[in-house]
C-alpha cells in the first residue's frame, strides 16, 4: 500500500510568515525554512520579532483569514486523495493551519501547536516531536506503507530522504543544489503524474 506525505506551506498554501511580513512591513519575518535550515533558530527569531513588535496570535490569524490555498492546490489534493491516502505533515501550528484545512476539505494534518499568554502573545511553540516529519515517515514504513513524500524546504528533506520516493516541489535553488538526488516539479499536473508513476 502507498501513502503520500506532503508539506503544507509552499506546496499547498502560501508561506504564512511571508504574508505576515508583507502585512506588517517587517522584512525579517520573510525568512522561512527555505532560508534557514535550523528550525529552532528560525522560530526563536520569529518569536523575538513578534515580542519586539507587540504582535499577537490574533494579528497573525487576521492575516491568515485573507489567504487562500495556492492556485490549483485544492484540485490537485482532491485528485490525489482519490488515487491514494494523503497526510499533510507540516511544521506549522494548528492555530495557523485550521482555516486552511477547511478550505482544503479537511485533509489529515500532522503539525504542532503554540502557547500563548493571557494577552494572546505567542510565548512558545510546542513541537509534536523532534524531527516529526522524518519520524512520521518511519512510522508509516513500519506499518508496511510505501511512502511518497514531497516538500519544498530544508525542513522537508529528512522526510524525503526517509521516504521510498522523495520529490521537491517548487524549491529554492539552494535546496535543489544541496539535495540533487530528488526530482524537482513546479506544476501540479507534473507532480500528480510523477506520484502516479510510483503507485
Amino acid at each position: 500500500m502507498h501513502i503520500v506525505c506532503t508539506d503544507l506551506e509552499g506546496v499547498l498554501i502560501p508561506e504564512v510568515w511571508i504574508a505576515v511580513a508583507e502585512k506588517t512591513g517587517i522584512p525579517e519575518l520573510r525568512l522561512t525554512t527555505r532560508d534557514i535550515a535550523d528550525y529552532d533558530q528560525l522560530m526563536r527569531q520569529r518569536l523575538q520579532i513578534l515580542k519586539d513588535n507587540r504582535l499577537t496570535l490574533r494579528d497573525i490569524q487576521d492575516v491568515i483569514s485573507t489567504m487562500e490555498p495556492l492556485d490549483g492546490a485544492l484540485d490537485f489534493l482532491d485528485r490525489l486523495r482519490e488515487a491514494t491516502q494523503v497526510i499533510i505533515v507540516s511544521d506549522t501550528y494548528i492555530e495557523f493551519a485550521k482555516p486552511f484545512m477547511k478550505k482544503l476539505g479537511w485533509p489529515t494534518l500532522f503539525c504542532h501547536d503554540l502557547t500563548t499568554d493571557a494577552s494572546g502573545t505567542i510565548i512558545g511553540y510546542n513541537l509534536r516531536q523532534k524531527e516529526a516529519k522524518k519520524h512520521t515517515v518511519q512510522a508509516l514504513k513500519s506499518l508496511n506503507y510505501n511512502v511518497i513524500a514531497m516538500g519544498d524546504s530544508y525542513n522537508d528533506t529528512a522526510m524525503l530522504v526517509e521516504a521510498d520516493h522523495g520529490i521537491l516541489f517548487r524549491p529554492p535553488a539552494s535546496v535543489v543544489d544541496a539535495f540533487p538526488q530528488f526530482p524537482v516539479c513546479t506544476e501540479y499536473k507534473t507532480l500528480f503524474q510523477m506520484i502516479s508513476s510510483f503507485l
